[in-house]
């Protein structure tokens, strides 16, 4: 059995980039000069290549979860911990909204720029007419480091918290919603 790449930390961008999302993510944070370690590794798709990967980088990945309601109106990029079971009547309880599921690949890809598994909070970028609600779970907020995808599914970033919310969101014109999930 293979073993699961993940390379050495790394502190700048990767020379070439795999989609555009990923390229506008790492000029987003050279221009907010945001700090950011970063691997590089084979396809993660397993909860134990995302425990590889918070190894590596020394923080814990959060889960990324695209939804959206009933008539694919309303969407929600939902942040919450990587090991945190996913309730759809709990989140629809907690923000007061109908119930929710998971939106279409096809949609995930149109407004975010990413496929399955590599759903991220930048891309809120790509989100200019703000039509995503961006919903961090509280339990998310209470750690220093913010593990996640660069949009792509082989690349992993480790950014502070406090980075994400203050200074990124504000900067993509996302309100930050916070729910107890």
């Amino acid at each position: 059995m293979q073993m699961f790449f993940v390379s050495e930390e790394k502190t700048e961008a990767p020379e070439r980039f795999r989609t555009p999302l990923q390229e506008k993510t790492y000029q987003a944070l050279a221009q907010l000069r945001i700090p950011f370690k970063r691997v590089d590794t084979d396809e993660a798709i397993t909860m134990e290549d995302c425990v590889r990967i918070d190894a590596k980088l020394k923080m814990k990945m959060v889960k990324t979860l695209f939804l959206c309601d009933r008539k694919q109106t309303a969407f929600y990029l939902f942040i919450t911990a990587g090991d945190k079971p996913f309730s759809s009547k709990n989140f629809s309880t907690a923000l007061g909204v109908p119930r929710v599921s998971f939106a279409p690949s096809e949609k995930m890809e149109a407004m975010l720029g990413t496929k399955i598994g590599a759903a991220t909070v930048f891309s809120a970028l790509l989100d200019t007419g703000n039509r995503v609600q961006i919903v961090f779970d509280k339990k998310v907020l209470e750690e220093e480091w913010y593990g996640c995808s660069d949009g792509t599914t082989t690349g992993y970033l480790k950014v502070r918290t406090a980075d994400v919310l203050h200074v990124f969101l504000p900067y993509t014109r996302h309100a930050l919603q916070i729910a107890e999930v």
